[in-house]
């Protein structure tokens, strides 16, 4: 069992930037592949970005490219998303996820993870 905690949510204006961190509990967090997700209100849970376990490959959606980075800490058992030049449609809750599947290929579908977090809102304002 692994439980994860988001944290670094906020409100920010356009353009602002902003640093989420999701903290594993457990030692075997440099099994699992992480991913974000996010989901605004009335919309599906969307993919945002995913990390292997050893950090060394990221995938990203269209719409968050360029501006948001994922990274990881195993050493600490965290997983960050920066993101930069934040957008009023960035705007949603943000969910880690962790895949312990150990696949070769990241996922984006909600369903392929297997542990989640509780959330954080982020807010942006114009």
């Amino acid at each position: 069992q692994v439980q994860l905690v988001e944290s670094g949510g906020g409100l920010v204006q356009a353009g602002d930037s902003l640093r989420l961190s999701c903290t594993a509990s457990g030692r075997t967090f440099s099994s699992f592949d992480m991913g974000w997700f996010r989901q605004a209100p009335g919309k599906q849970r969307e993919f945002v970005a995913a990390i292997s376990r050893s950090g060394s490959n990221k995938l990203y959606a269209d719409s968050v490219k360029g501006r948001f980075t994922i990274s990881r800490d195993n050493a600490m058992n965290t997983v960050y998303l920066q993101m930069n030049s934040l957008k009023l449609e960035d705007a949603a809750v943000y969910y880690c996820a962790a895949d312990r599947s150990r696949t070769v290929v990241l996922s984006t579908r909600p369903m392929s993870y297997d542990y989640w977090g509780q959330g954080t809102q982020v807010t942006v304002s114009s």
